[in-house]
Parts: structure tokens; sequence; C-alpha cells
């Protein structure tokens, strides 16, 4: 047979920031994959909301209540995951946030705390997850959310995009630390996406005419646009593929503005 599985078939599958929005719809996407789900959010009654979706598409979903910034509450969280006897499969580190200031303006406060959720979260779920799929001895796979603020210089921020681009370096080191064990790590660069965290600002046309005219396929990604690449990702059809980045951006990093 020539042509890979593009499902996840009886996986199981780890999420963070799975709660609301990029995260939620990811989730739901990998259970509609054949995925199993553990979801991890600092808000038991968004977790609960999508494990109840979960549950209702014919998968298994454990939500553990987890701050990502701490590396003691993912400690935890993994302990629960082994006490409850799970083998993970995949991890995709999408807890994130921003906070946009001006570079002149951002606060030693606002820094960390942006690094902490975006890039220390990232790292930490990594490590803990990547010692446990050593451990299982099957390999695995790592999707990190980065995103064009990774590669592009944009009104996003300074504290973000560097983390969006440490992220991007962060997955190929991790590529090429974890091949060995049959680890393929992996990121997503997204560009605008209708989610609660962007409603405000795609509200204000001048903003999204802005948005669009380097955007080349001319419009605002939706969700759903997310999960194939990143089953993609998940999948035996990208069994070949570590450390890279898989821009989802409707070409706007092709241009040179």
């Amino acid at each position: 047979m020539y042509l890979p599985a593009f499902n996840l078939s009886d996986k199981v599958a780890v999420i963070t920031g799975a709660g609301r929005g990029i995260g939620k719809s990811l989730a739901i996407g990998f259970a509609e994959a054949g995925a199993d789900v553990v979801l991890l959010s600092r808000t038991e009654k968004d977790l609960q909301e999508v494990a109840s979706t979960i549950t209702e598409i014919g998968r298994k979903a454990l939500p553990v209540v987890t701050d990502v910034t701490k590396p003691a509450d993912i400690h935890s969280a993994i302990e629960r995951i082994k006490q409850e006897k799970i083998k993970v499969d995949i991890l995709v580190n999408n807890a994130g946030m921003n906070i946009r200031s001006q570079a002149l303006d951002v606060t030693e406060d606002e820094w960390d705390k942006i690094m902490d959720t975006n890039l220390k979260s990232a790292f930490f779920m990594s490590r803990e997850i990547g010692a446990l799929m050593k451990e299982q001895g099957d390999g695995g796979r790592i999707i990190n959310i980065s995103s064009v603020a990774g590669k592009m210089a944009l009104r996003t921020g300074v504290a973000y995009g560097a983390t969006k681009a440490a992220m991007i370096q962060m997955t190929k080191i991790l590529a090429f630390e974890w091949g060995k064990y049959n680890i393929n790590v992996n990121s997503i660069g997204p560009w605008y996406f209708e989610t609660p965290l962007t409603k405000e600002l795609l509200s204000d046309e001048e903003y999204v005419k802005d948005i669009l005219a380097v955007t080349p396929l001319k419009r605002i990604g939706q969700l759903p646009e997310l999960v194939g690449p990143a089953v993609f990702l998940a999948s035996e059809a990208s069994s070949y593929i570590s450390g890279q980045t898989l821009f989802v951006d409707g070409g706007m990093t092709i241009n040179g503005f």
C-alpha cells in the first residue's frame, strides 16, 4: 500500500490550552480522526465542555486542570496520565497568550508572562512527554503551535514574536536530539484565525483590511483549516517529516511586504 494512514485511530493525544480556540478545535478534530484526548487547561468548566463533546463523538477524554506555566503542575499532570496507565502517542503544545505592547512599553512582568505561557510551558511539556515517549519505546509525535510571527516582523509585539521564533528553533533542536527515539517534532505556524482571542481585533475593519492586503488567499483562516495539517503531522502520513514548521497562513509568509 502506498497511501499512508491519515487517521489517528486509537492514538492518545495530550493537548495544552485545550479549553477554547485552537486547542479546543484540535481536540475535537483529533477525536473525529479516532484519537482519545487528554485535555490540559487552567479552566475546569471549559475542559468539561470539550470533554463532553469528545465523549459524544465516541472517544475518551481525560480533562486535567493544569497551569502549564508551572513545571510542578506539568509534572503532576504527567503523573496523573501514568496513574491512568495511558500510553501517550501525541503532544500538542498549544497554550499561548499575548499582550500587544510596543517594545518601549513592554514591562518585565509582561515579558515573563508571555515567555512562561508560550515558550517555557512548551519546553517543559515536551521534556516530560519526550521522556515518557522514550520510556514507552514506540516513539511519538510532538507538535508545537508557533506563529507566522516567529518568521515575520509583525505588530503582534516583540515578546510574542520572540517566543514563537524560539519555538521554531526549539522544534528543530528537539527533532535533532530525539529522532533516535523515533519521536517526530514539528510545528505549525498559523496566521490570523477566528478565535475568542482574536475576536476583538478582527472586528476592526481597517485592521482586517491590512491583514488581507498581505494574505494571497484574501481571507481570515477558519479553525477547521488548522485541524487537517495537525492531523497530518500527528499521523503516519508524516512519518518521515521532522524539525519542520508548516505555515498555515493563506500564503502570507511568501510575501516580502
